[in-house]
């Protein structure tokens, strides 16, 4: 699809479609606004037109028109192409392999019959009355909500739905295909109050229907099957309602039913996302995550609730976000049923999250006889488990020491244990031509990368600075593109600040503008020895923050060591770190 990704970025000009998303103003050859990412007073988001690349210097991040918007909508670059090729009037089926093409029509008349279905509910909704009533009385849903979630009713009828897109000339087997039809060929929801599952652009893949007669024998809750368009494996509810206030507040809440999400957001809690259940899946992390890498859960505290909160701390290390957990006062079994009592304790509640994994302790704590020999053992063993998987030493750290604690003996008592019987990690290898996703950074990695762009940027205007990177330590430079930009400065001295670039870094293009346009924003009306100095104080803070990190990994070794009372090894670990310090 690189012919379509070329075609669509030729006919739209990035600062029409950036200037959707954040108020730009003309700054010379650029434009310049808020960040989008950040709360500031001065502008410090630049787009340029001309190398088609944007960047924002308070976060560091940057990226060509694609990359802005998956980050705006948190969806993937597939959808992102999809949603700007119809901005810009490309067909896509043209780039596509004739099987792409049929497949890509065949949705597109799955979303067409979803579309009329929706209204048809959102009307029958207006003129039904005791399901008006339900909604508006017993689910205490407003217009605005009402109106942002596109909720409906589906009448009694047996095939209504089905005649009327039968005449409308959909065949029987797309309306199968749409998960519209149940087994007897006719309306797969009858009589109840119609919520569609959109997809994070806010397109209809689906529905979820909820009895309005608690009375009848069927299924309270009945959702779409699995279609092209709906996999709940990926699907999270709520999100293209909820995206803008989780980028502006900073954080995301999962709950686990539909209609949780619904009252959330009637109650102000915009953040709120749904994720069929507590069946959570690592595509659901990673659409999060796109958005903010602060997710709290809001599951159930039964067993289930517990095991789910299990499962997603495994993803939350895998993707690399922070997972607390949301509890619910007693007596209460959803947040549905919370906001119908108190909305104020909800928000409340989603303030006083903690640790995901230091509620799981306390659940272990509560489970288990801590003054018994047997419970000791099942603690230690489960709280052994999940500890040993966290892939931050120093996170773990804390949590082997606060287990210890519950147990009132060393850290180190628990470590052996978990040595004794070490459970071998699944290495997750990427299919081959997979593209590797990118994970939410952490503050330590965003300083890090934009010390790396802040040096480069120097390096670029200035080729007489460019001997100093050797003196940089060879891992300095995290970001594969960065360590490519690195290695081409310093075996070549000519300007870098043109629009072609050698064929070394056509690989690594959109981070080498990025860098352009950092160094020119930043450094452009520098003078030379200027720039000298600067990129000498950059090299030397890249060489003590190297030595800081080698440091803080040797005294964590050292801590382990002493704990186990391995004197050997302390010896060993306290030169090295003597050597260190010494410079030697």
């Amino acid at each position: 699809m690189q012919d379509a990704k070329e075609e669509v970025r030729a006919r739209l000009a990035i600062e029409d479609v950036i200037g959707e998303y954040v108020e730009l103003k003309r700054a010379g050859r650029n434009f310049k606004g808020l960040s989008p990412f950040n709360d500031e007073r001065t502008p410090s988001f630049v787009v340029s037109p001309d190398k088609h690349i944007w960047h924002d210097f308070s976060s560091g991040k940057g990226g060509d028109v694609f990359s802005f918007v998956m980050a705006m909508d948190g969806i993937d670059f597939k959808e992102a192409l999809e949603k700007l090729a119809r901005k810009a009037g490309v067909d896509l089926s043209l780039y596509q392999s004739a099987q792409q093409g049929k497949l890509g029509k065949q949705k597109a008349r799955l979303r067409q019959a979803l579309d009329i279905v929706a209204r048809v509910f959102q009307r029958e909704l207006l003129s039904h009355g005791p399901a008006r009533q339900y909604a508006v009385e017993a689910r205490g849903l407003g217009r605005n909500v009402i109106r942002d979630f596109c909720i409906g009713y589906a009448p009694p009828g047996r095939d209504g739905l089905v005649q009327l897109l039968r005449r409308r000339g959909f065949s029987q087997q797309e309306l199968v295909q749409a998960g519209l039809v149940n087994q007897y060929g006719g309306d797969l929801f009858r009589d109840r109050l119609m919520v569609p599952l959109m997809d994070a652009s806010g397109r209809v893949i689906g529905f979820t229907g909820r009895l309005i007669h608690d009375d009848i024998k069927a299924p309270k809750y009945l959702n779409t099957p699995a279609t092209l368009l709906y996999d709940k494996s990926r699907h999270v509810f709520g999100l293209s309602q909820a995206k803008a206030a989780i980028r502006e507040e900073g954080f995301a809440v999962i709950v686990e039913g539909n209609m949780d999400v619904v009252s959330s957001h009637q109650a102000g809690v915009c953040t709120a996302v749904a994720t069929a259940g507590t069946a959570m899946t690592e595509h659901h992390i990673r659409a999060i995550a796109r958005l903010s890498g602060d997710i709290r859960l809001a599951y159930d505290s039964d067993e289930a609730g517990l095991a789910a909160t299990e499962r997603a701390i495994m993803l939350a290390q895998t993707v690399g976000v922070e997972l607390r957990v949301i509890e619910l006062p007693a007596g209460v079994k959803d947040p549905d049923e919370l906001i119908q009592r108190d909305a104020a304790a909800w928000k409340q509640a989603i303030i006083a999250a903690r640790p995901a994994v230091e509620w799981v302790l306390d659940r272990y704590a509560s489970q288990y006889d801590l003054t018994a020999a047997a419970g000791r053992r099942q603690f230690s063993t489960a709280a052994a488990a999940i500890i040993q998987k966290l892939q931050d030493p120093v996170e773990a750290e804390y949590y082997w020491e606060l287990a210890a604690k519950r147990l009132q003996i060393a850290p180190a008592i628990l470590k052996q244990k978990a040595a004794a019987k070490p459970e071998a990690a699944p290495v997750k290898r990427p299919r081959p031509h997979q593209a590797q996703k990118q994970e939410p950074e952490d503050a330590a990695q965003r300083v890090q990368r934009q010390a790396e762009t802040e040096l480069l940027a120097v390096l670029l205007l200035e080729p007489t600075a460019r001997p100093q990177l050797s003196q940089v330590p060879n891992d300095f430079f995290t970001q594969p593109p960065a360590r490519q930009l690195a290695d081409f400065l310093q075996h070549h001295q000519e300007p870098l600040m043109g629009d072609e670039l050698p064929k070394e870094l056509h690989s690594a293009a959109n981070y080498v503008k990025i860098v352009q346009l950092y160094a020119d924003e930043k450094y452009h009306f520098w003078d030379s020895p200027d720039r000298v100095r600067l990129a000498g104080e950059l090299v030397q803070k890249a060489q003590r923050q190297h030595k800081q990190q080698q440091k803080q990994q040797l005294e964590a070794q050292l801590r382990d060591a002493e704990e186990l009372g391995d004197t050997d090894r302390q010896a060993e670990v306290l030169q090295q770190i003597q050597t260190l310090i010494r410079g030697k």
